[in-house]
This record gives C-alpha cells, sequence and structure tokens, in this order.
C-alpha cells in the first residue's frame, strides 16, 4: 500500500471515529456509560455452569478447584456461586425502583447476599424436581439408551435444567439475571421458556427445536411436547399495557402437544389428558381426554405409469 494510500485509509477511519464519537453523545438509551455497573452476562453463565455441576453432581468435572471430596467440591462451588451471584444481583436490584429506590450499595449488597442465600437454600428442591424431568425424558423416549446420554446430550434437559434455575431466581423477584440465563439456553438449544412460566413435575420435551412457552403459561404435570410448539399471546398489540396479565395458556396434567401445534391465549385452558395434534391452531380451552387434529389432506398415490 503506497503512502497516499495509507494517508487515504488514516482520513477514513478518522471520520468513521469522529461521527461515533458524534453519535454517542446524541442521548441515546444505548450510550449510557455505565458499564462498570451492569450486570456481566460472562459472570451469569458461569454461576450457571458451577450450578449445572451441583445439580448433576458427579456428571460434570470441576476444572477449577482441585478437591476429592463430594462435600468439598460441593462447598467450594456454593461460595463461588455466593460471591458471584451476590454481586450480580446487587447490581441489577436498582431495576426494581419502587422497591429498592434509594437503598445505600451497602443496603443492595446486604438484600443481594439474603436473597442469593434463600436461592441456594431451593437447590435441593429444584435437584428432586429435575429428577423427576430425567425419569419422564427415559420413561418417553426409546431412542434413550441411558440416562447418562440424557444428561450429558439431550437440549432439552439442558433448557429445562435452566428454566428450573431460573424459575426460583424469577420467584424471588430478581430482574434481567433469570431472562439472561433462559435466553442463553434458548441460544444453546433453539428452546424458548420464559422464566415466568410454572411447569410441574416430570416434563418432557422431545427433540426441541423451535418450542416457545410464554411468561404466563402454565404446565402440569407429566406434560410431553415437541417440536416446534408454542405456548403463546394471542396478541401483544397492547405492548406493555398486558404486563401481569395471564397471556399464555395452562395445561394440565399428562398433556400431549405435538410438533408444530399452537396453543394462545391466556384463556386457553388445556384439560388433563388432552392430546393437541401436529400443526393444531387452538385459541380456546379443550375438555379433559379430548383428541384434537387438523383435517388431514387428502393423499393420492402416483400414477402407475409413474410409479
Amino acid at each position: 500500500m503506497s503512502g497516499n494510500d495509507n494517508k487515504c485509509m488514516e482520513e477514513r477511519i478518522e471520520g468513521i471515529l469522529t461521527s461515533l464519537m458524534d453519535s454517542f453523545s446524541e442521548g441515546k438509551y444505548i450510550d449510557q456509560a455505565n458499564s462498570y455497573a451492569n450486570v456481566d452476562e460472562e459472570q451469569i453463565l458461569h454461576v450457571l455452569e458451577d450450578l449445572r455441576l451441583i445439580i448433576f453432581q458427579g456428571f460434570f468435572s470441576n476444572k477449577r478447584f482441585k478437591v476429592f471430596t463430594t462435600k468439598n467440591n460441593t462447598s467450594m462451588l456454593l461460595e463461588d456461586i455466593l460471591y458471584v451471584l451476590a454481586r450480580q444481583i446487587a447490581r441489577v436490584l436498582p431495576y426494581e425502583k419502587e422497591i429498592f429506590c434509594g437503598m445505600t450499595d451497602e443496603e443492595l449488597q446486604e438484600r443481594a447476599l439474603d436473597l442469593t442465600l434463600q436461592f441456594l437454600e431451593k437447590l435441593p428442591a429444584i435437584r428432586a424436581v429435575i429428577e423427576t424431568d430425567l425419569e419422564a425424558f427415559f420413561d418417553g423416549d426409546p431412542a434413550a439408551y441411558n440416562k447418562d446420554e440424557i444428561i450429558y446430550s439431550y437440549p432439552g434437559l439442558y433448557a429445562i435444567f435452566t428454566n428450573r434455575v431460573a424459575h426460583e431466581l424469577y420467584l424471588l423477584g430478581i430482574p434481567i439475571i433469570p431472562r439472561m440465563m433462559t435466553e442463553h439456553a434458548h441460544r444453546e438449544t433453539g428452546i424458548d421458556i420464559h422464566p415466568g412460566a410454572t411447569i410441574g413435575k416430570y416434563f418432557f420435551i422431545d427433540h426441541g427445536t423451535g418450542i416457545v412457552v410464554g411468561e404466563t403459561t402454565e404446565i402440569g404435570e407429566h406434560v410431553k411436547i415437541y417440536q416446534g410448539v408454542t405456548l403463546g399471546a394471542l396478541s401483544t398489540r397492547q405492548g406493555q399495557a398486558l404486563r401481569g396479565r395471564k397471556r399464555h395458556p395452562t395445561l394440565g396434567n399428562y398433556v400431549t402437544v405435538y410438533s408444530g401445534a399452537s396453543i394462545l391465549g391466556g384463556a386457553s385452558v388445556i384439560g388433563d389428558g388432552a392430546v393437541i395434534g401436529s400443526n393444531a391452531f387452538i385459541t380456546s380451552s379443550v375438555e379433559p381426554g379430548a383428541r384434537v387434529s387438523i383435517q388431514q389432506t387428502t393423499h393420492k398415490g402416483l400414477p402407475s405409469a409413474m410409479a
């Protein structure tokens, strides 16, 4: 590159830099210079990985700590989670202005520490529920040759694990962090479950890609859903005016929803034992034990000359 070319390149880069600096000074929301106080995604994913080591104790190796007993390993993981998660929670609590407005940094840190301890106290119960999910996967999928295969490789179980963890944080009123966790699982698996969704025991996602479960969805026990299912809202045109309202459906116990089906609306209740067929579009309640399917298209064989 000649000297003139270098000068031209420098001038263009300088022009880009100047225009960017002008853009930064225009008062956009995305220009807030507060990154030191913002939640750290890398740290949140670090916590999620620590939690997976505890939830599936014995399946995933701890590469950071050199310990030889389960108790010592778990103790170090708990302390790591407590330190990291409490710091991140303290950073997001101010988003709940009505509750935490006016608190000092010390008060926020104390509250964050208490919330983190409350969450950690729920880990035995989370582990117990995930054990039922693992049972549901193994009992419901003849392609699974053993439970280890499910733990190591099934995206549905990873999405459910993440949701079980994030849901407890959501119930504690912690903003942002639960959604960051479930959106990480969404990116990894293609399964989008909002942390606000309430999901019963023995939940089985088969295949999973393209599943969407909205914030106010309620799912009973022993429910099985396949890829491409949407449990969504009828409309979000009213935007923030819909916040806090029941927008997503309720599924009873022992419901099966096959691939591509959409069940929409907060008033839609799918009764116990109902089966929703592939590609069905449901916007009203379905009685218990019902079998819902779209009308089959006519299938014609090929002409004999082409067979």
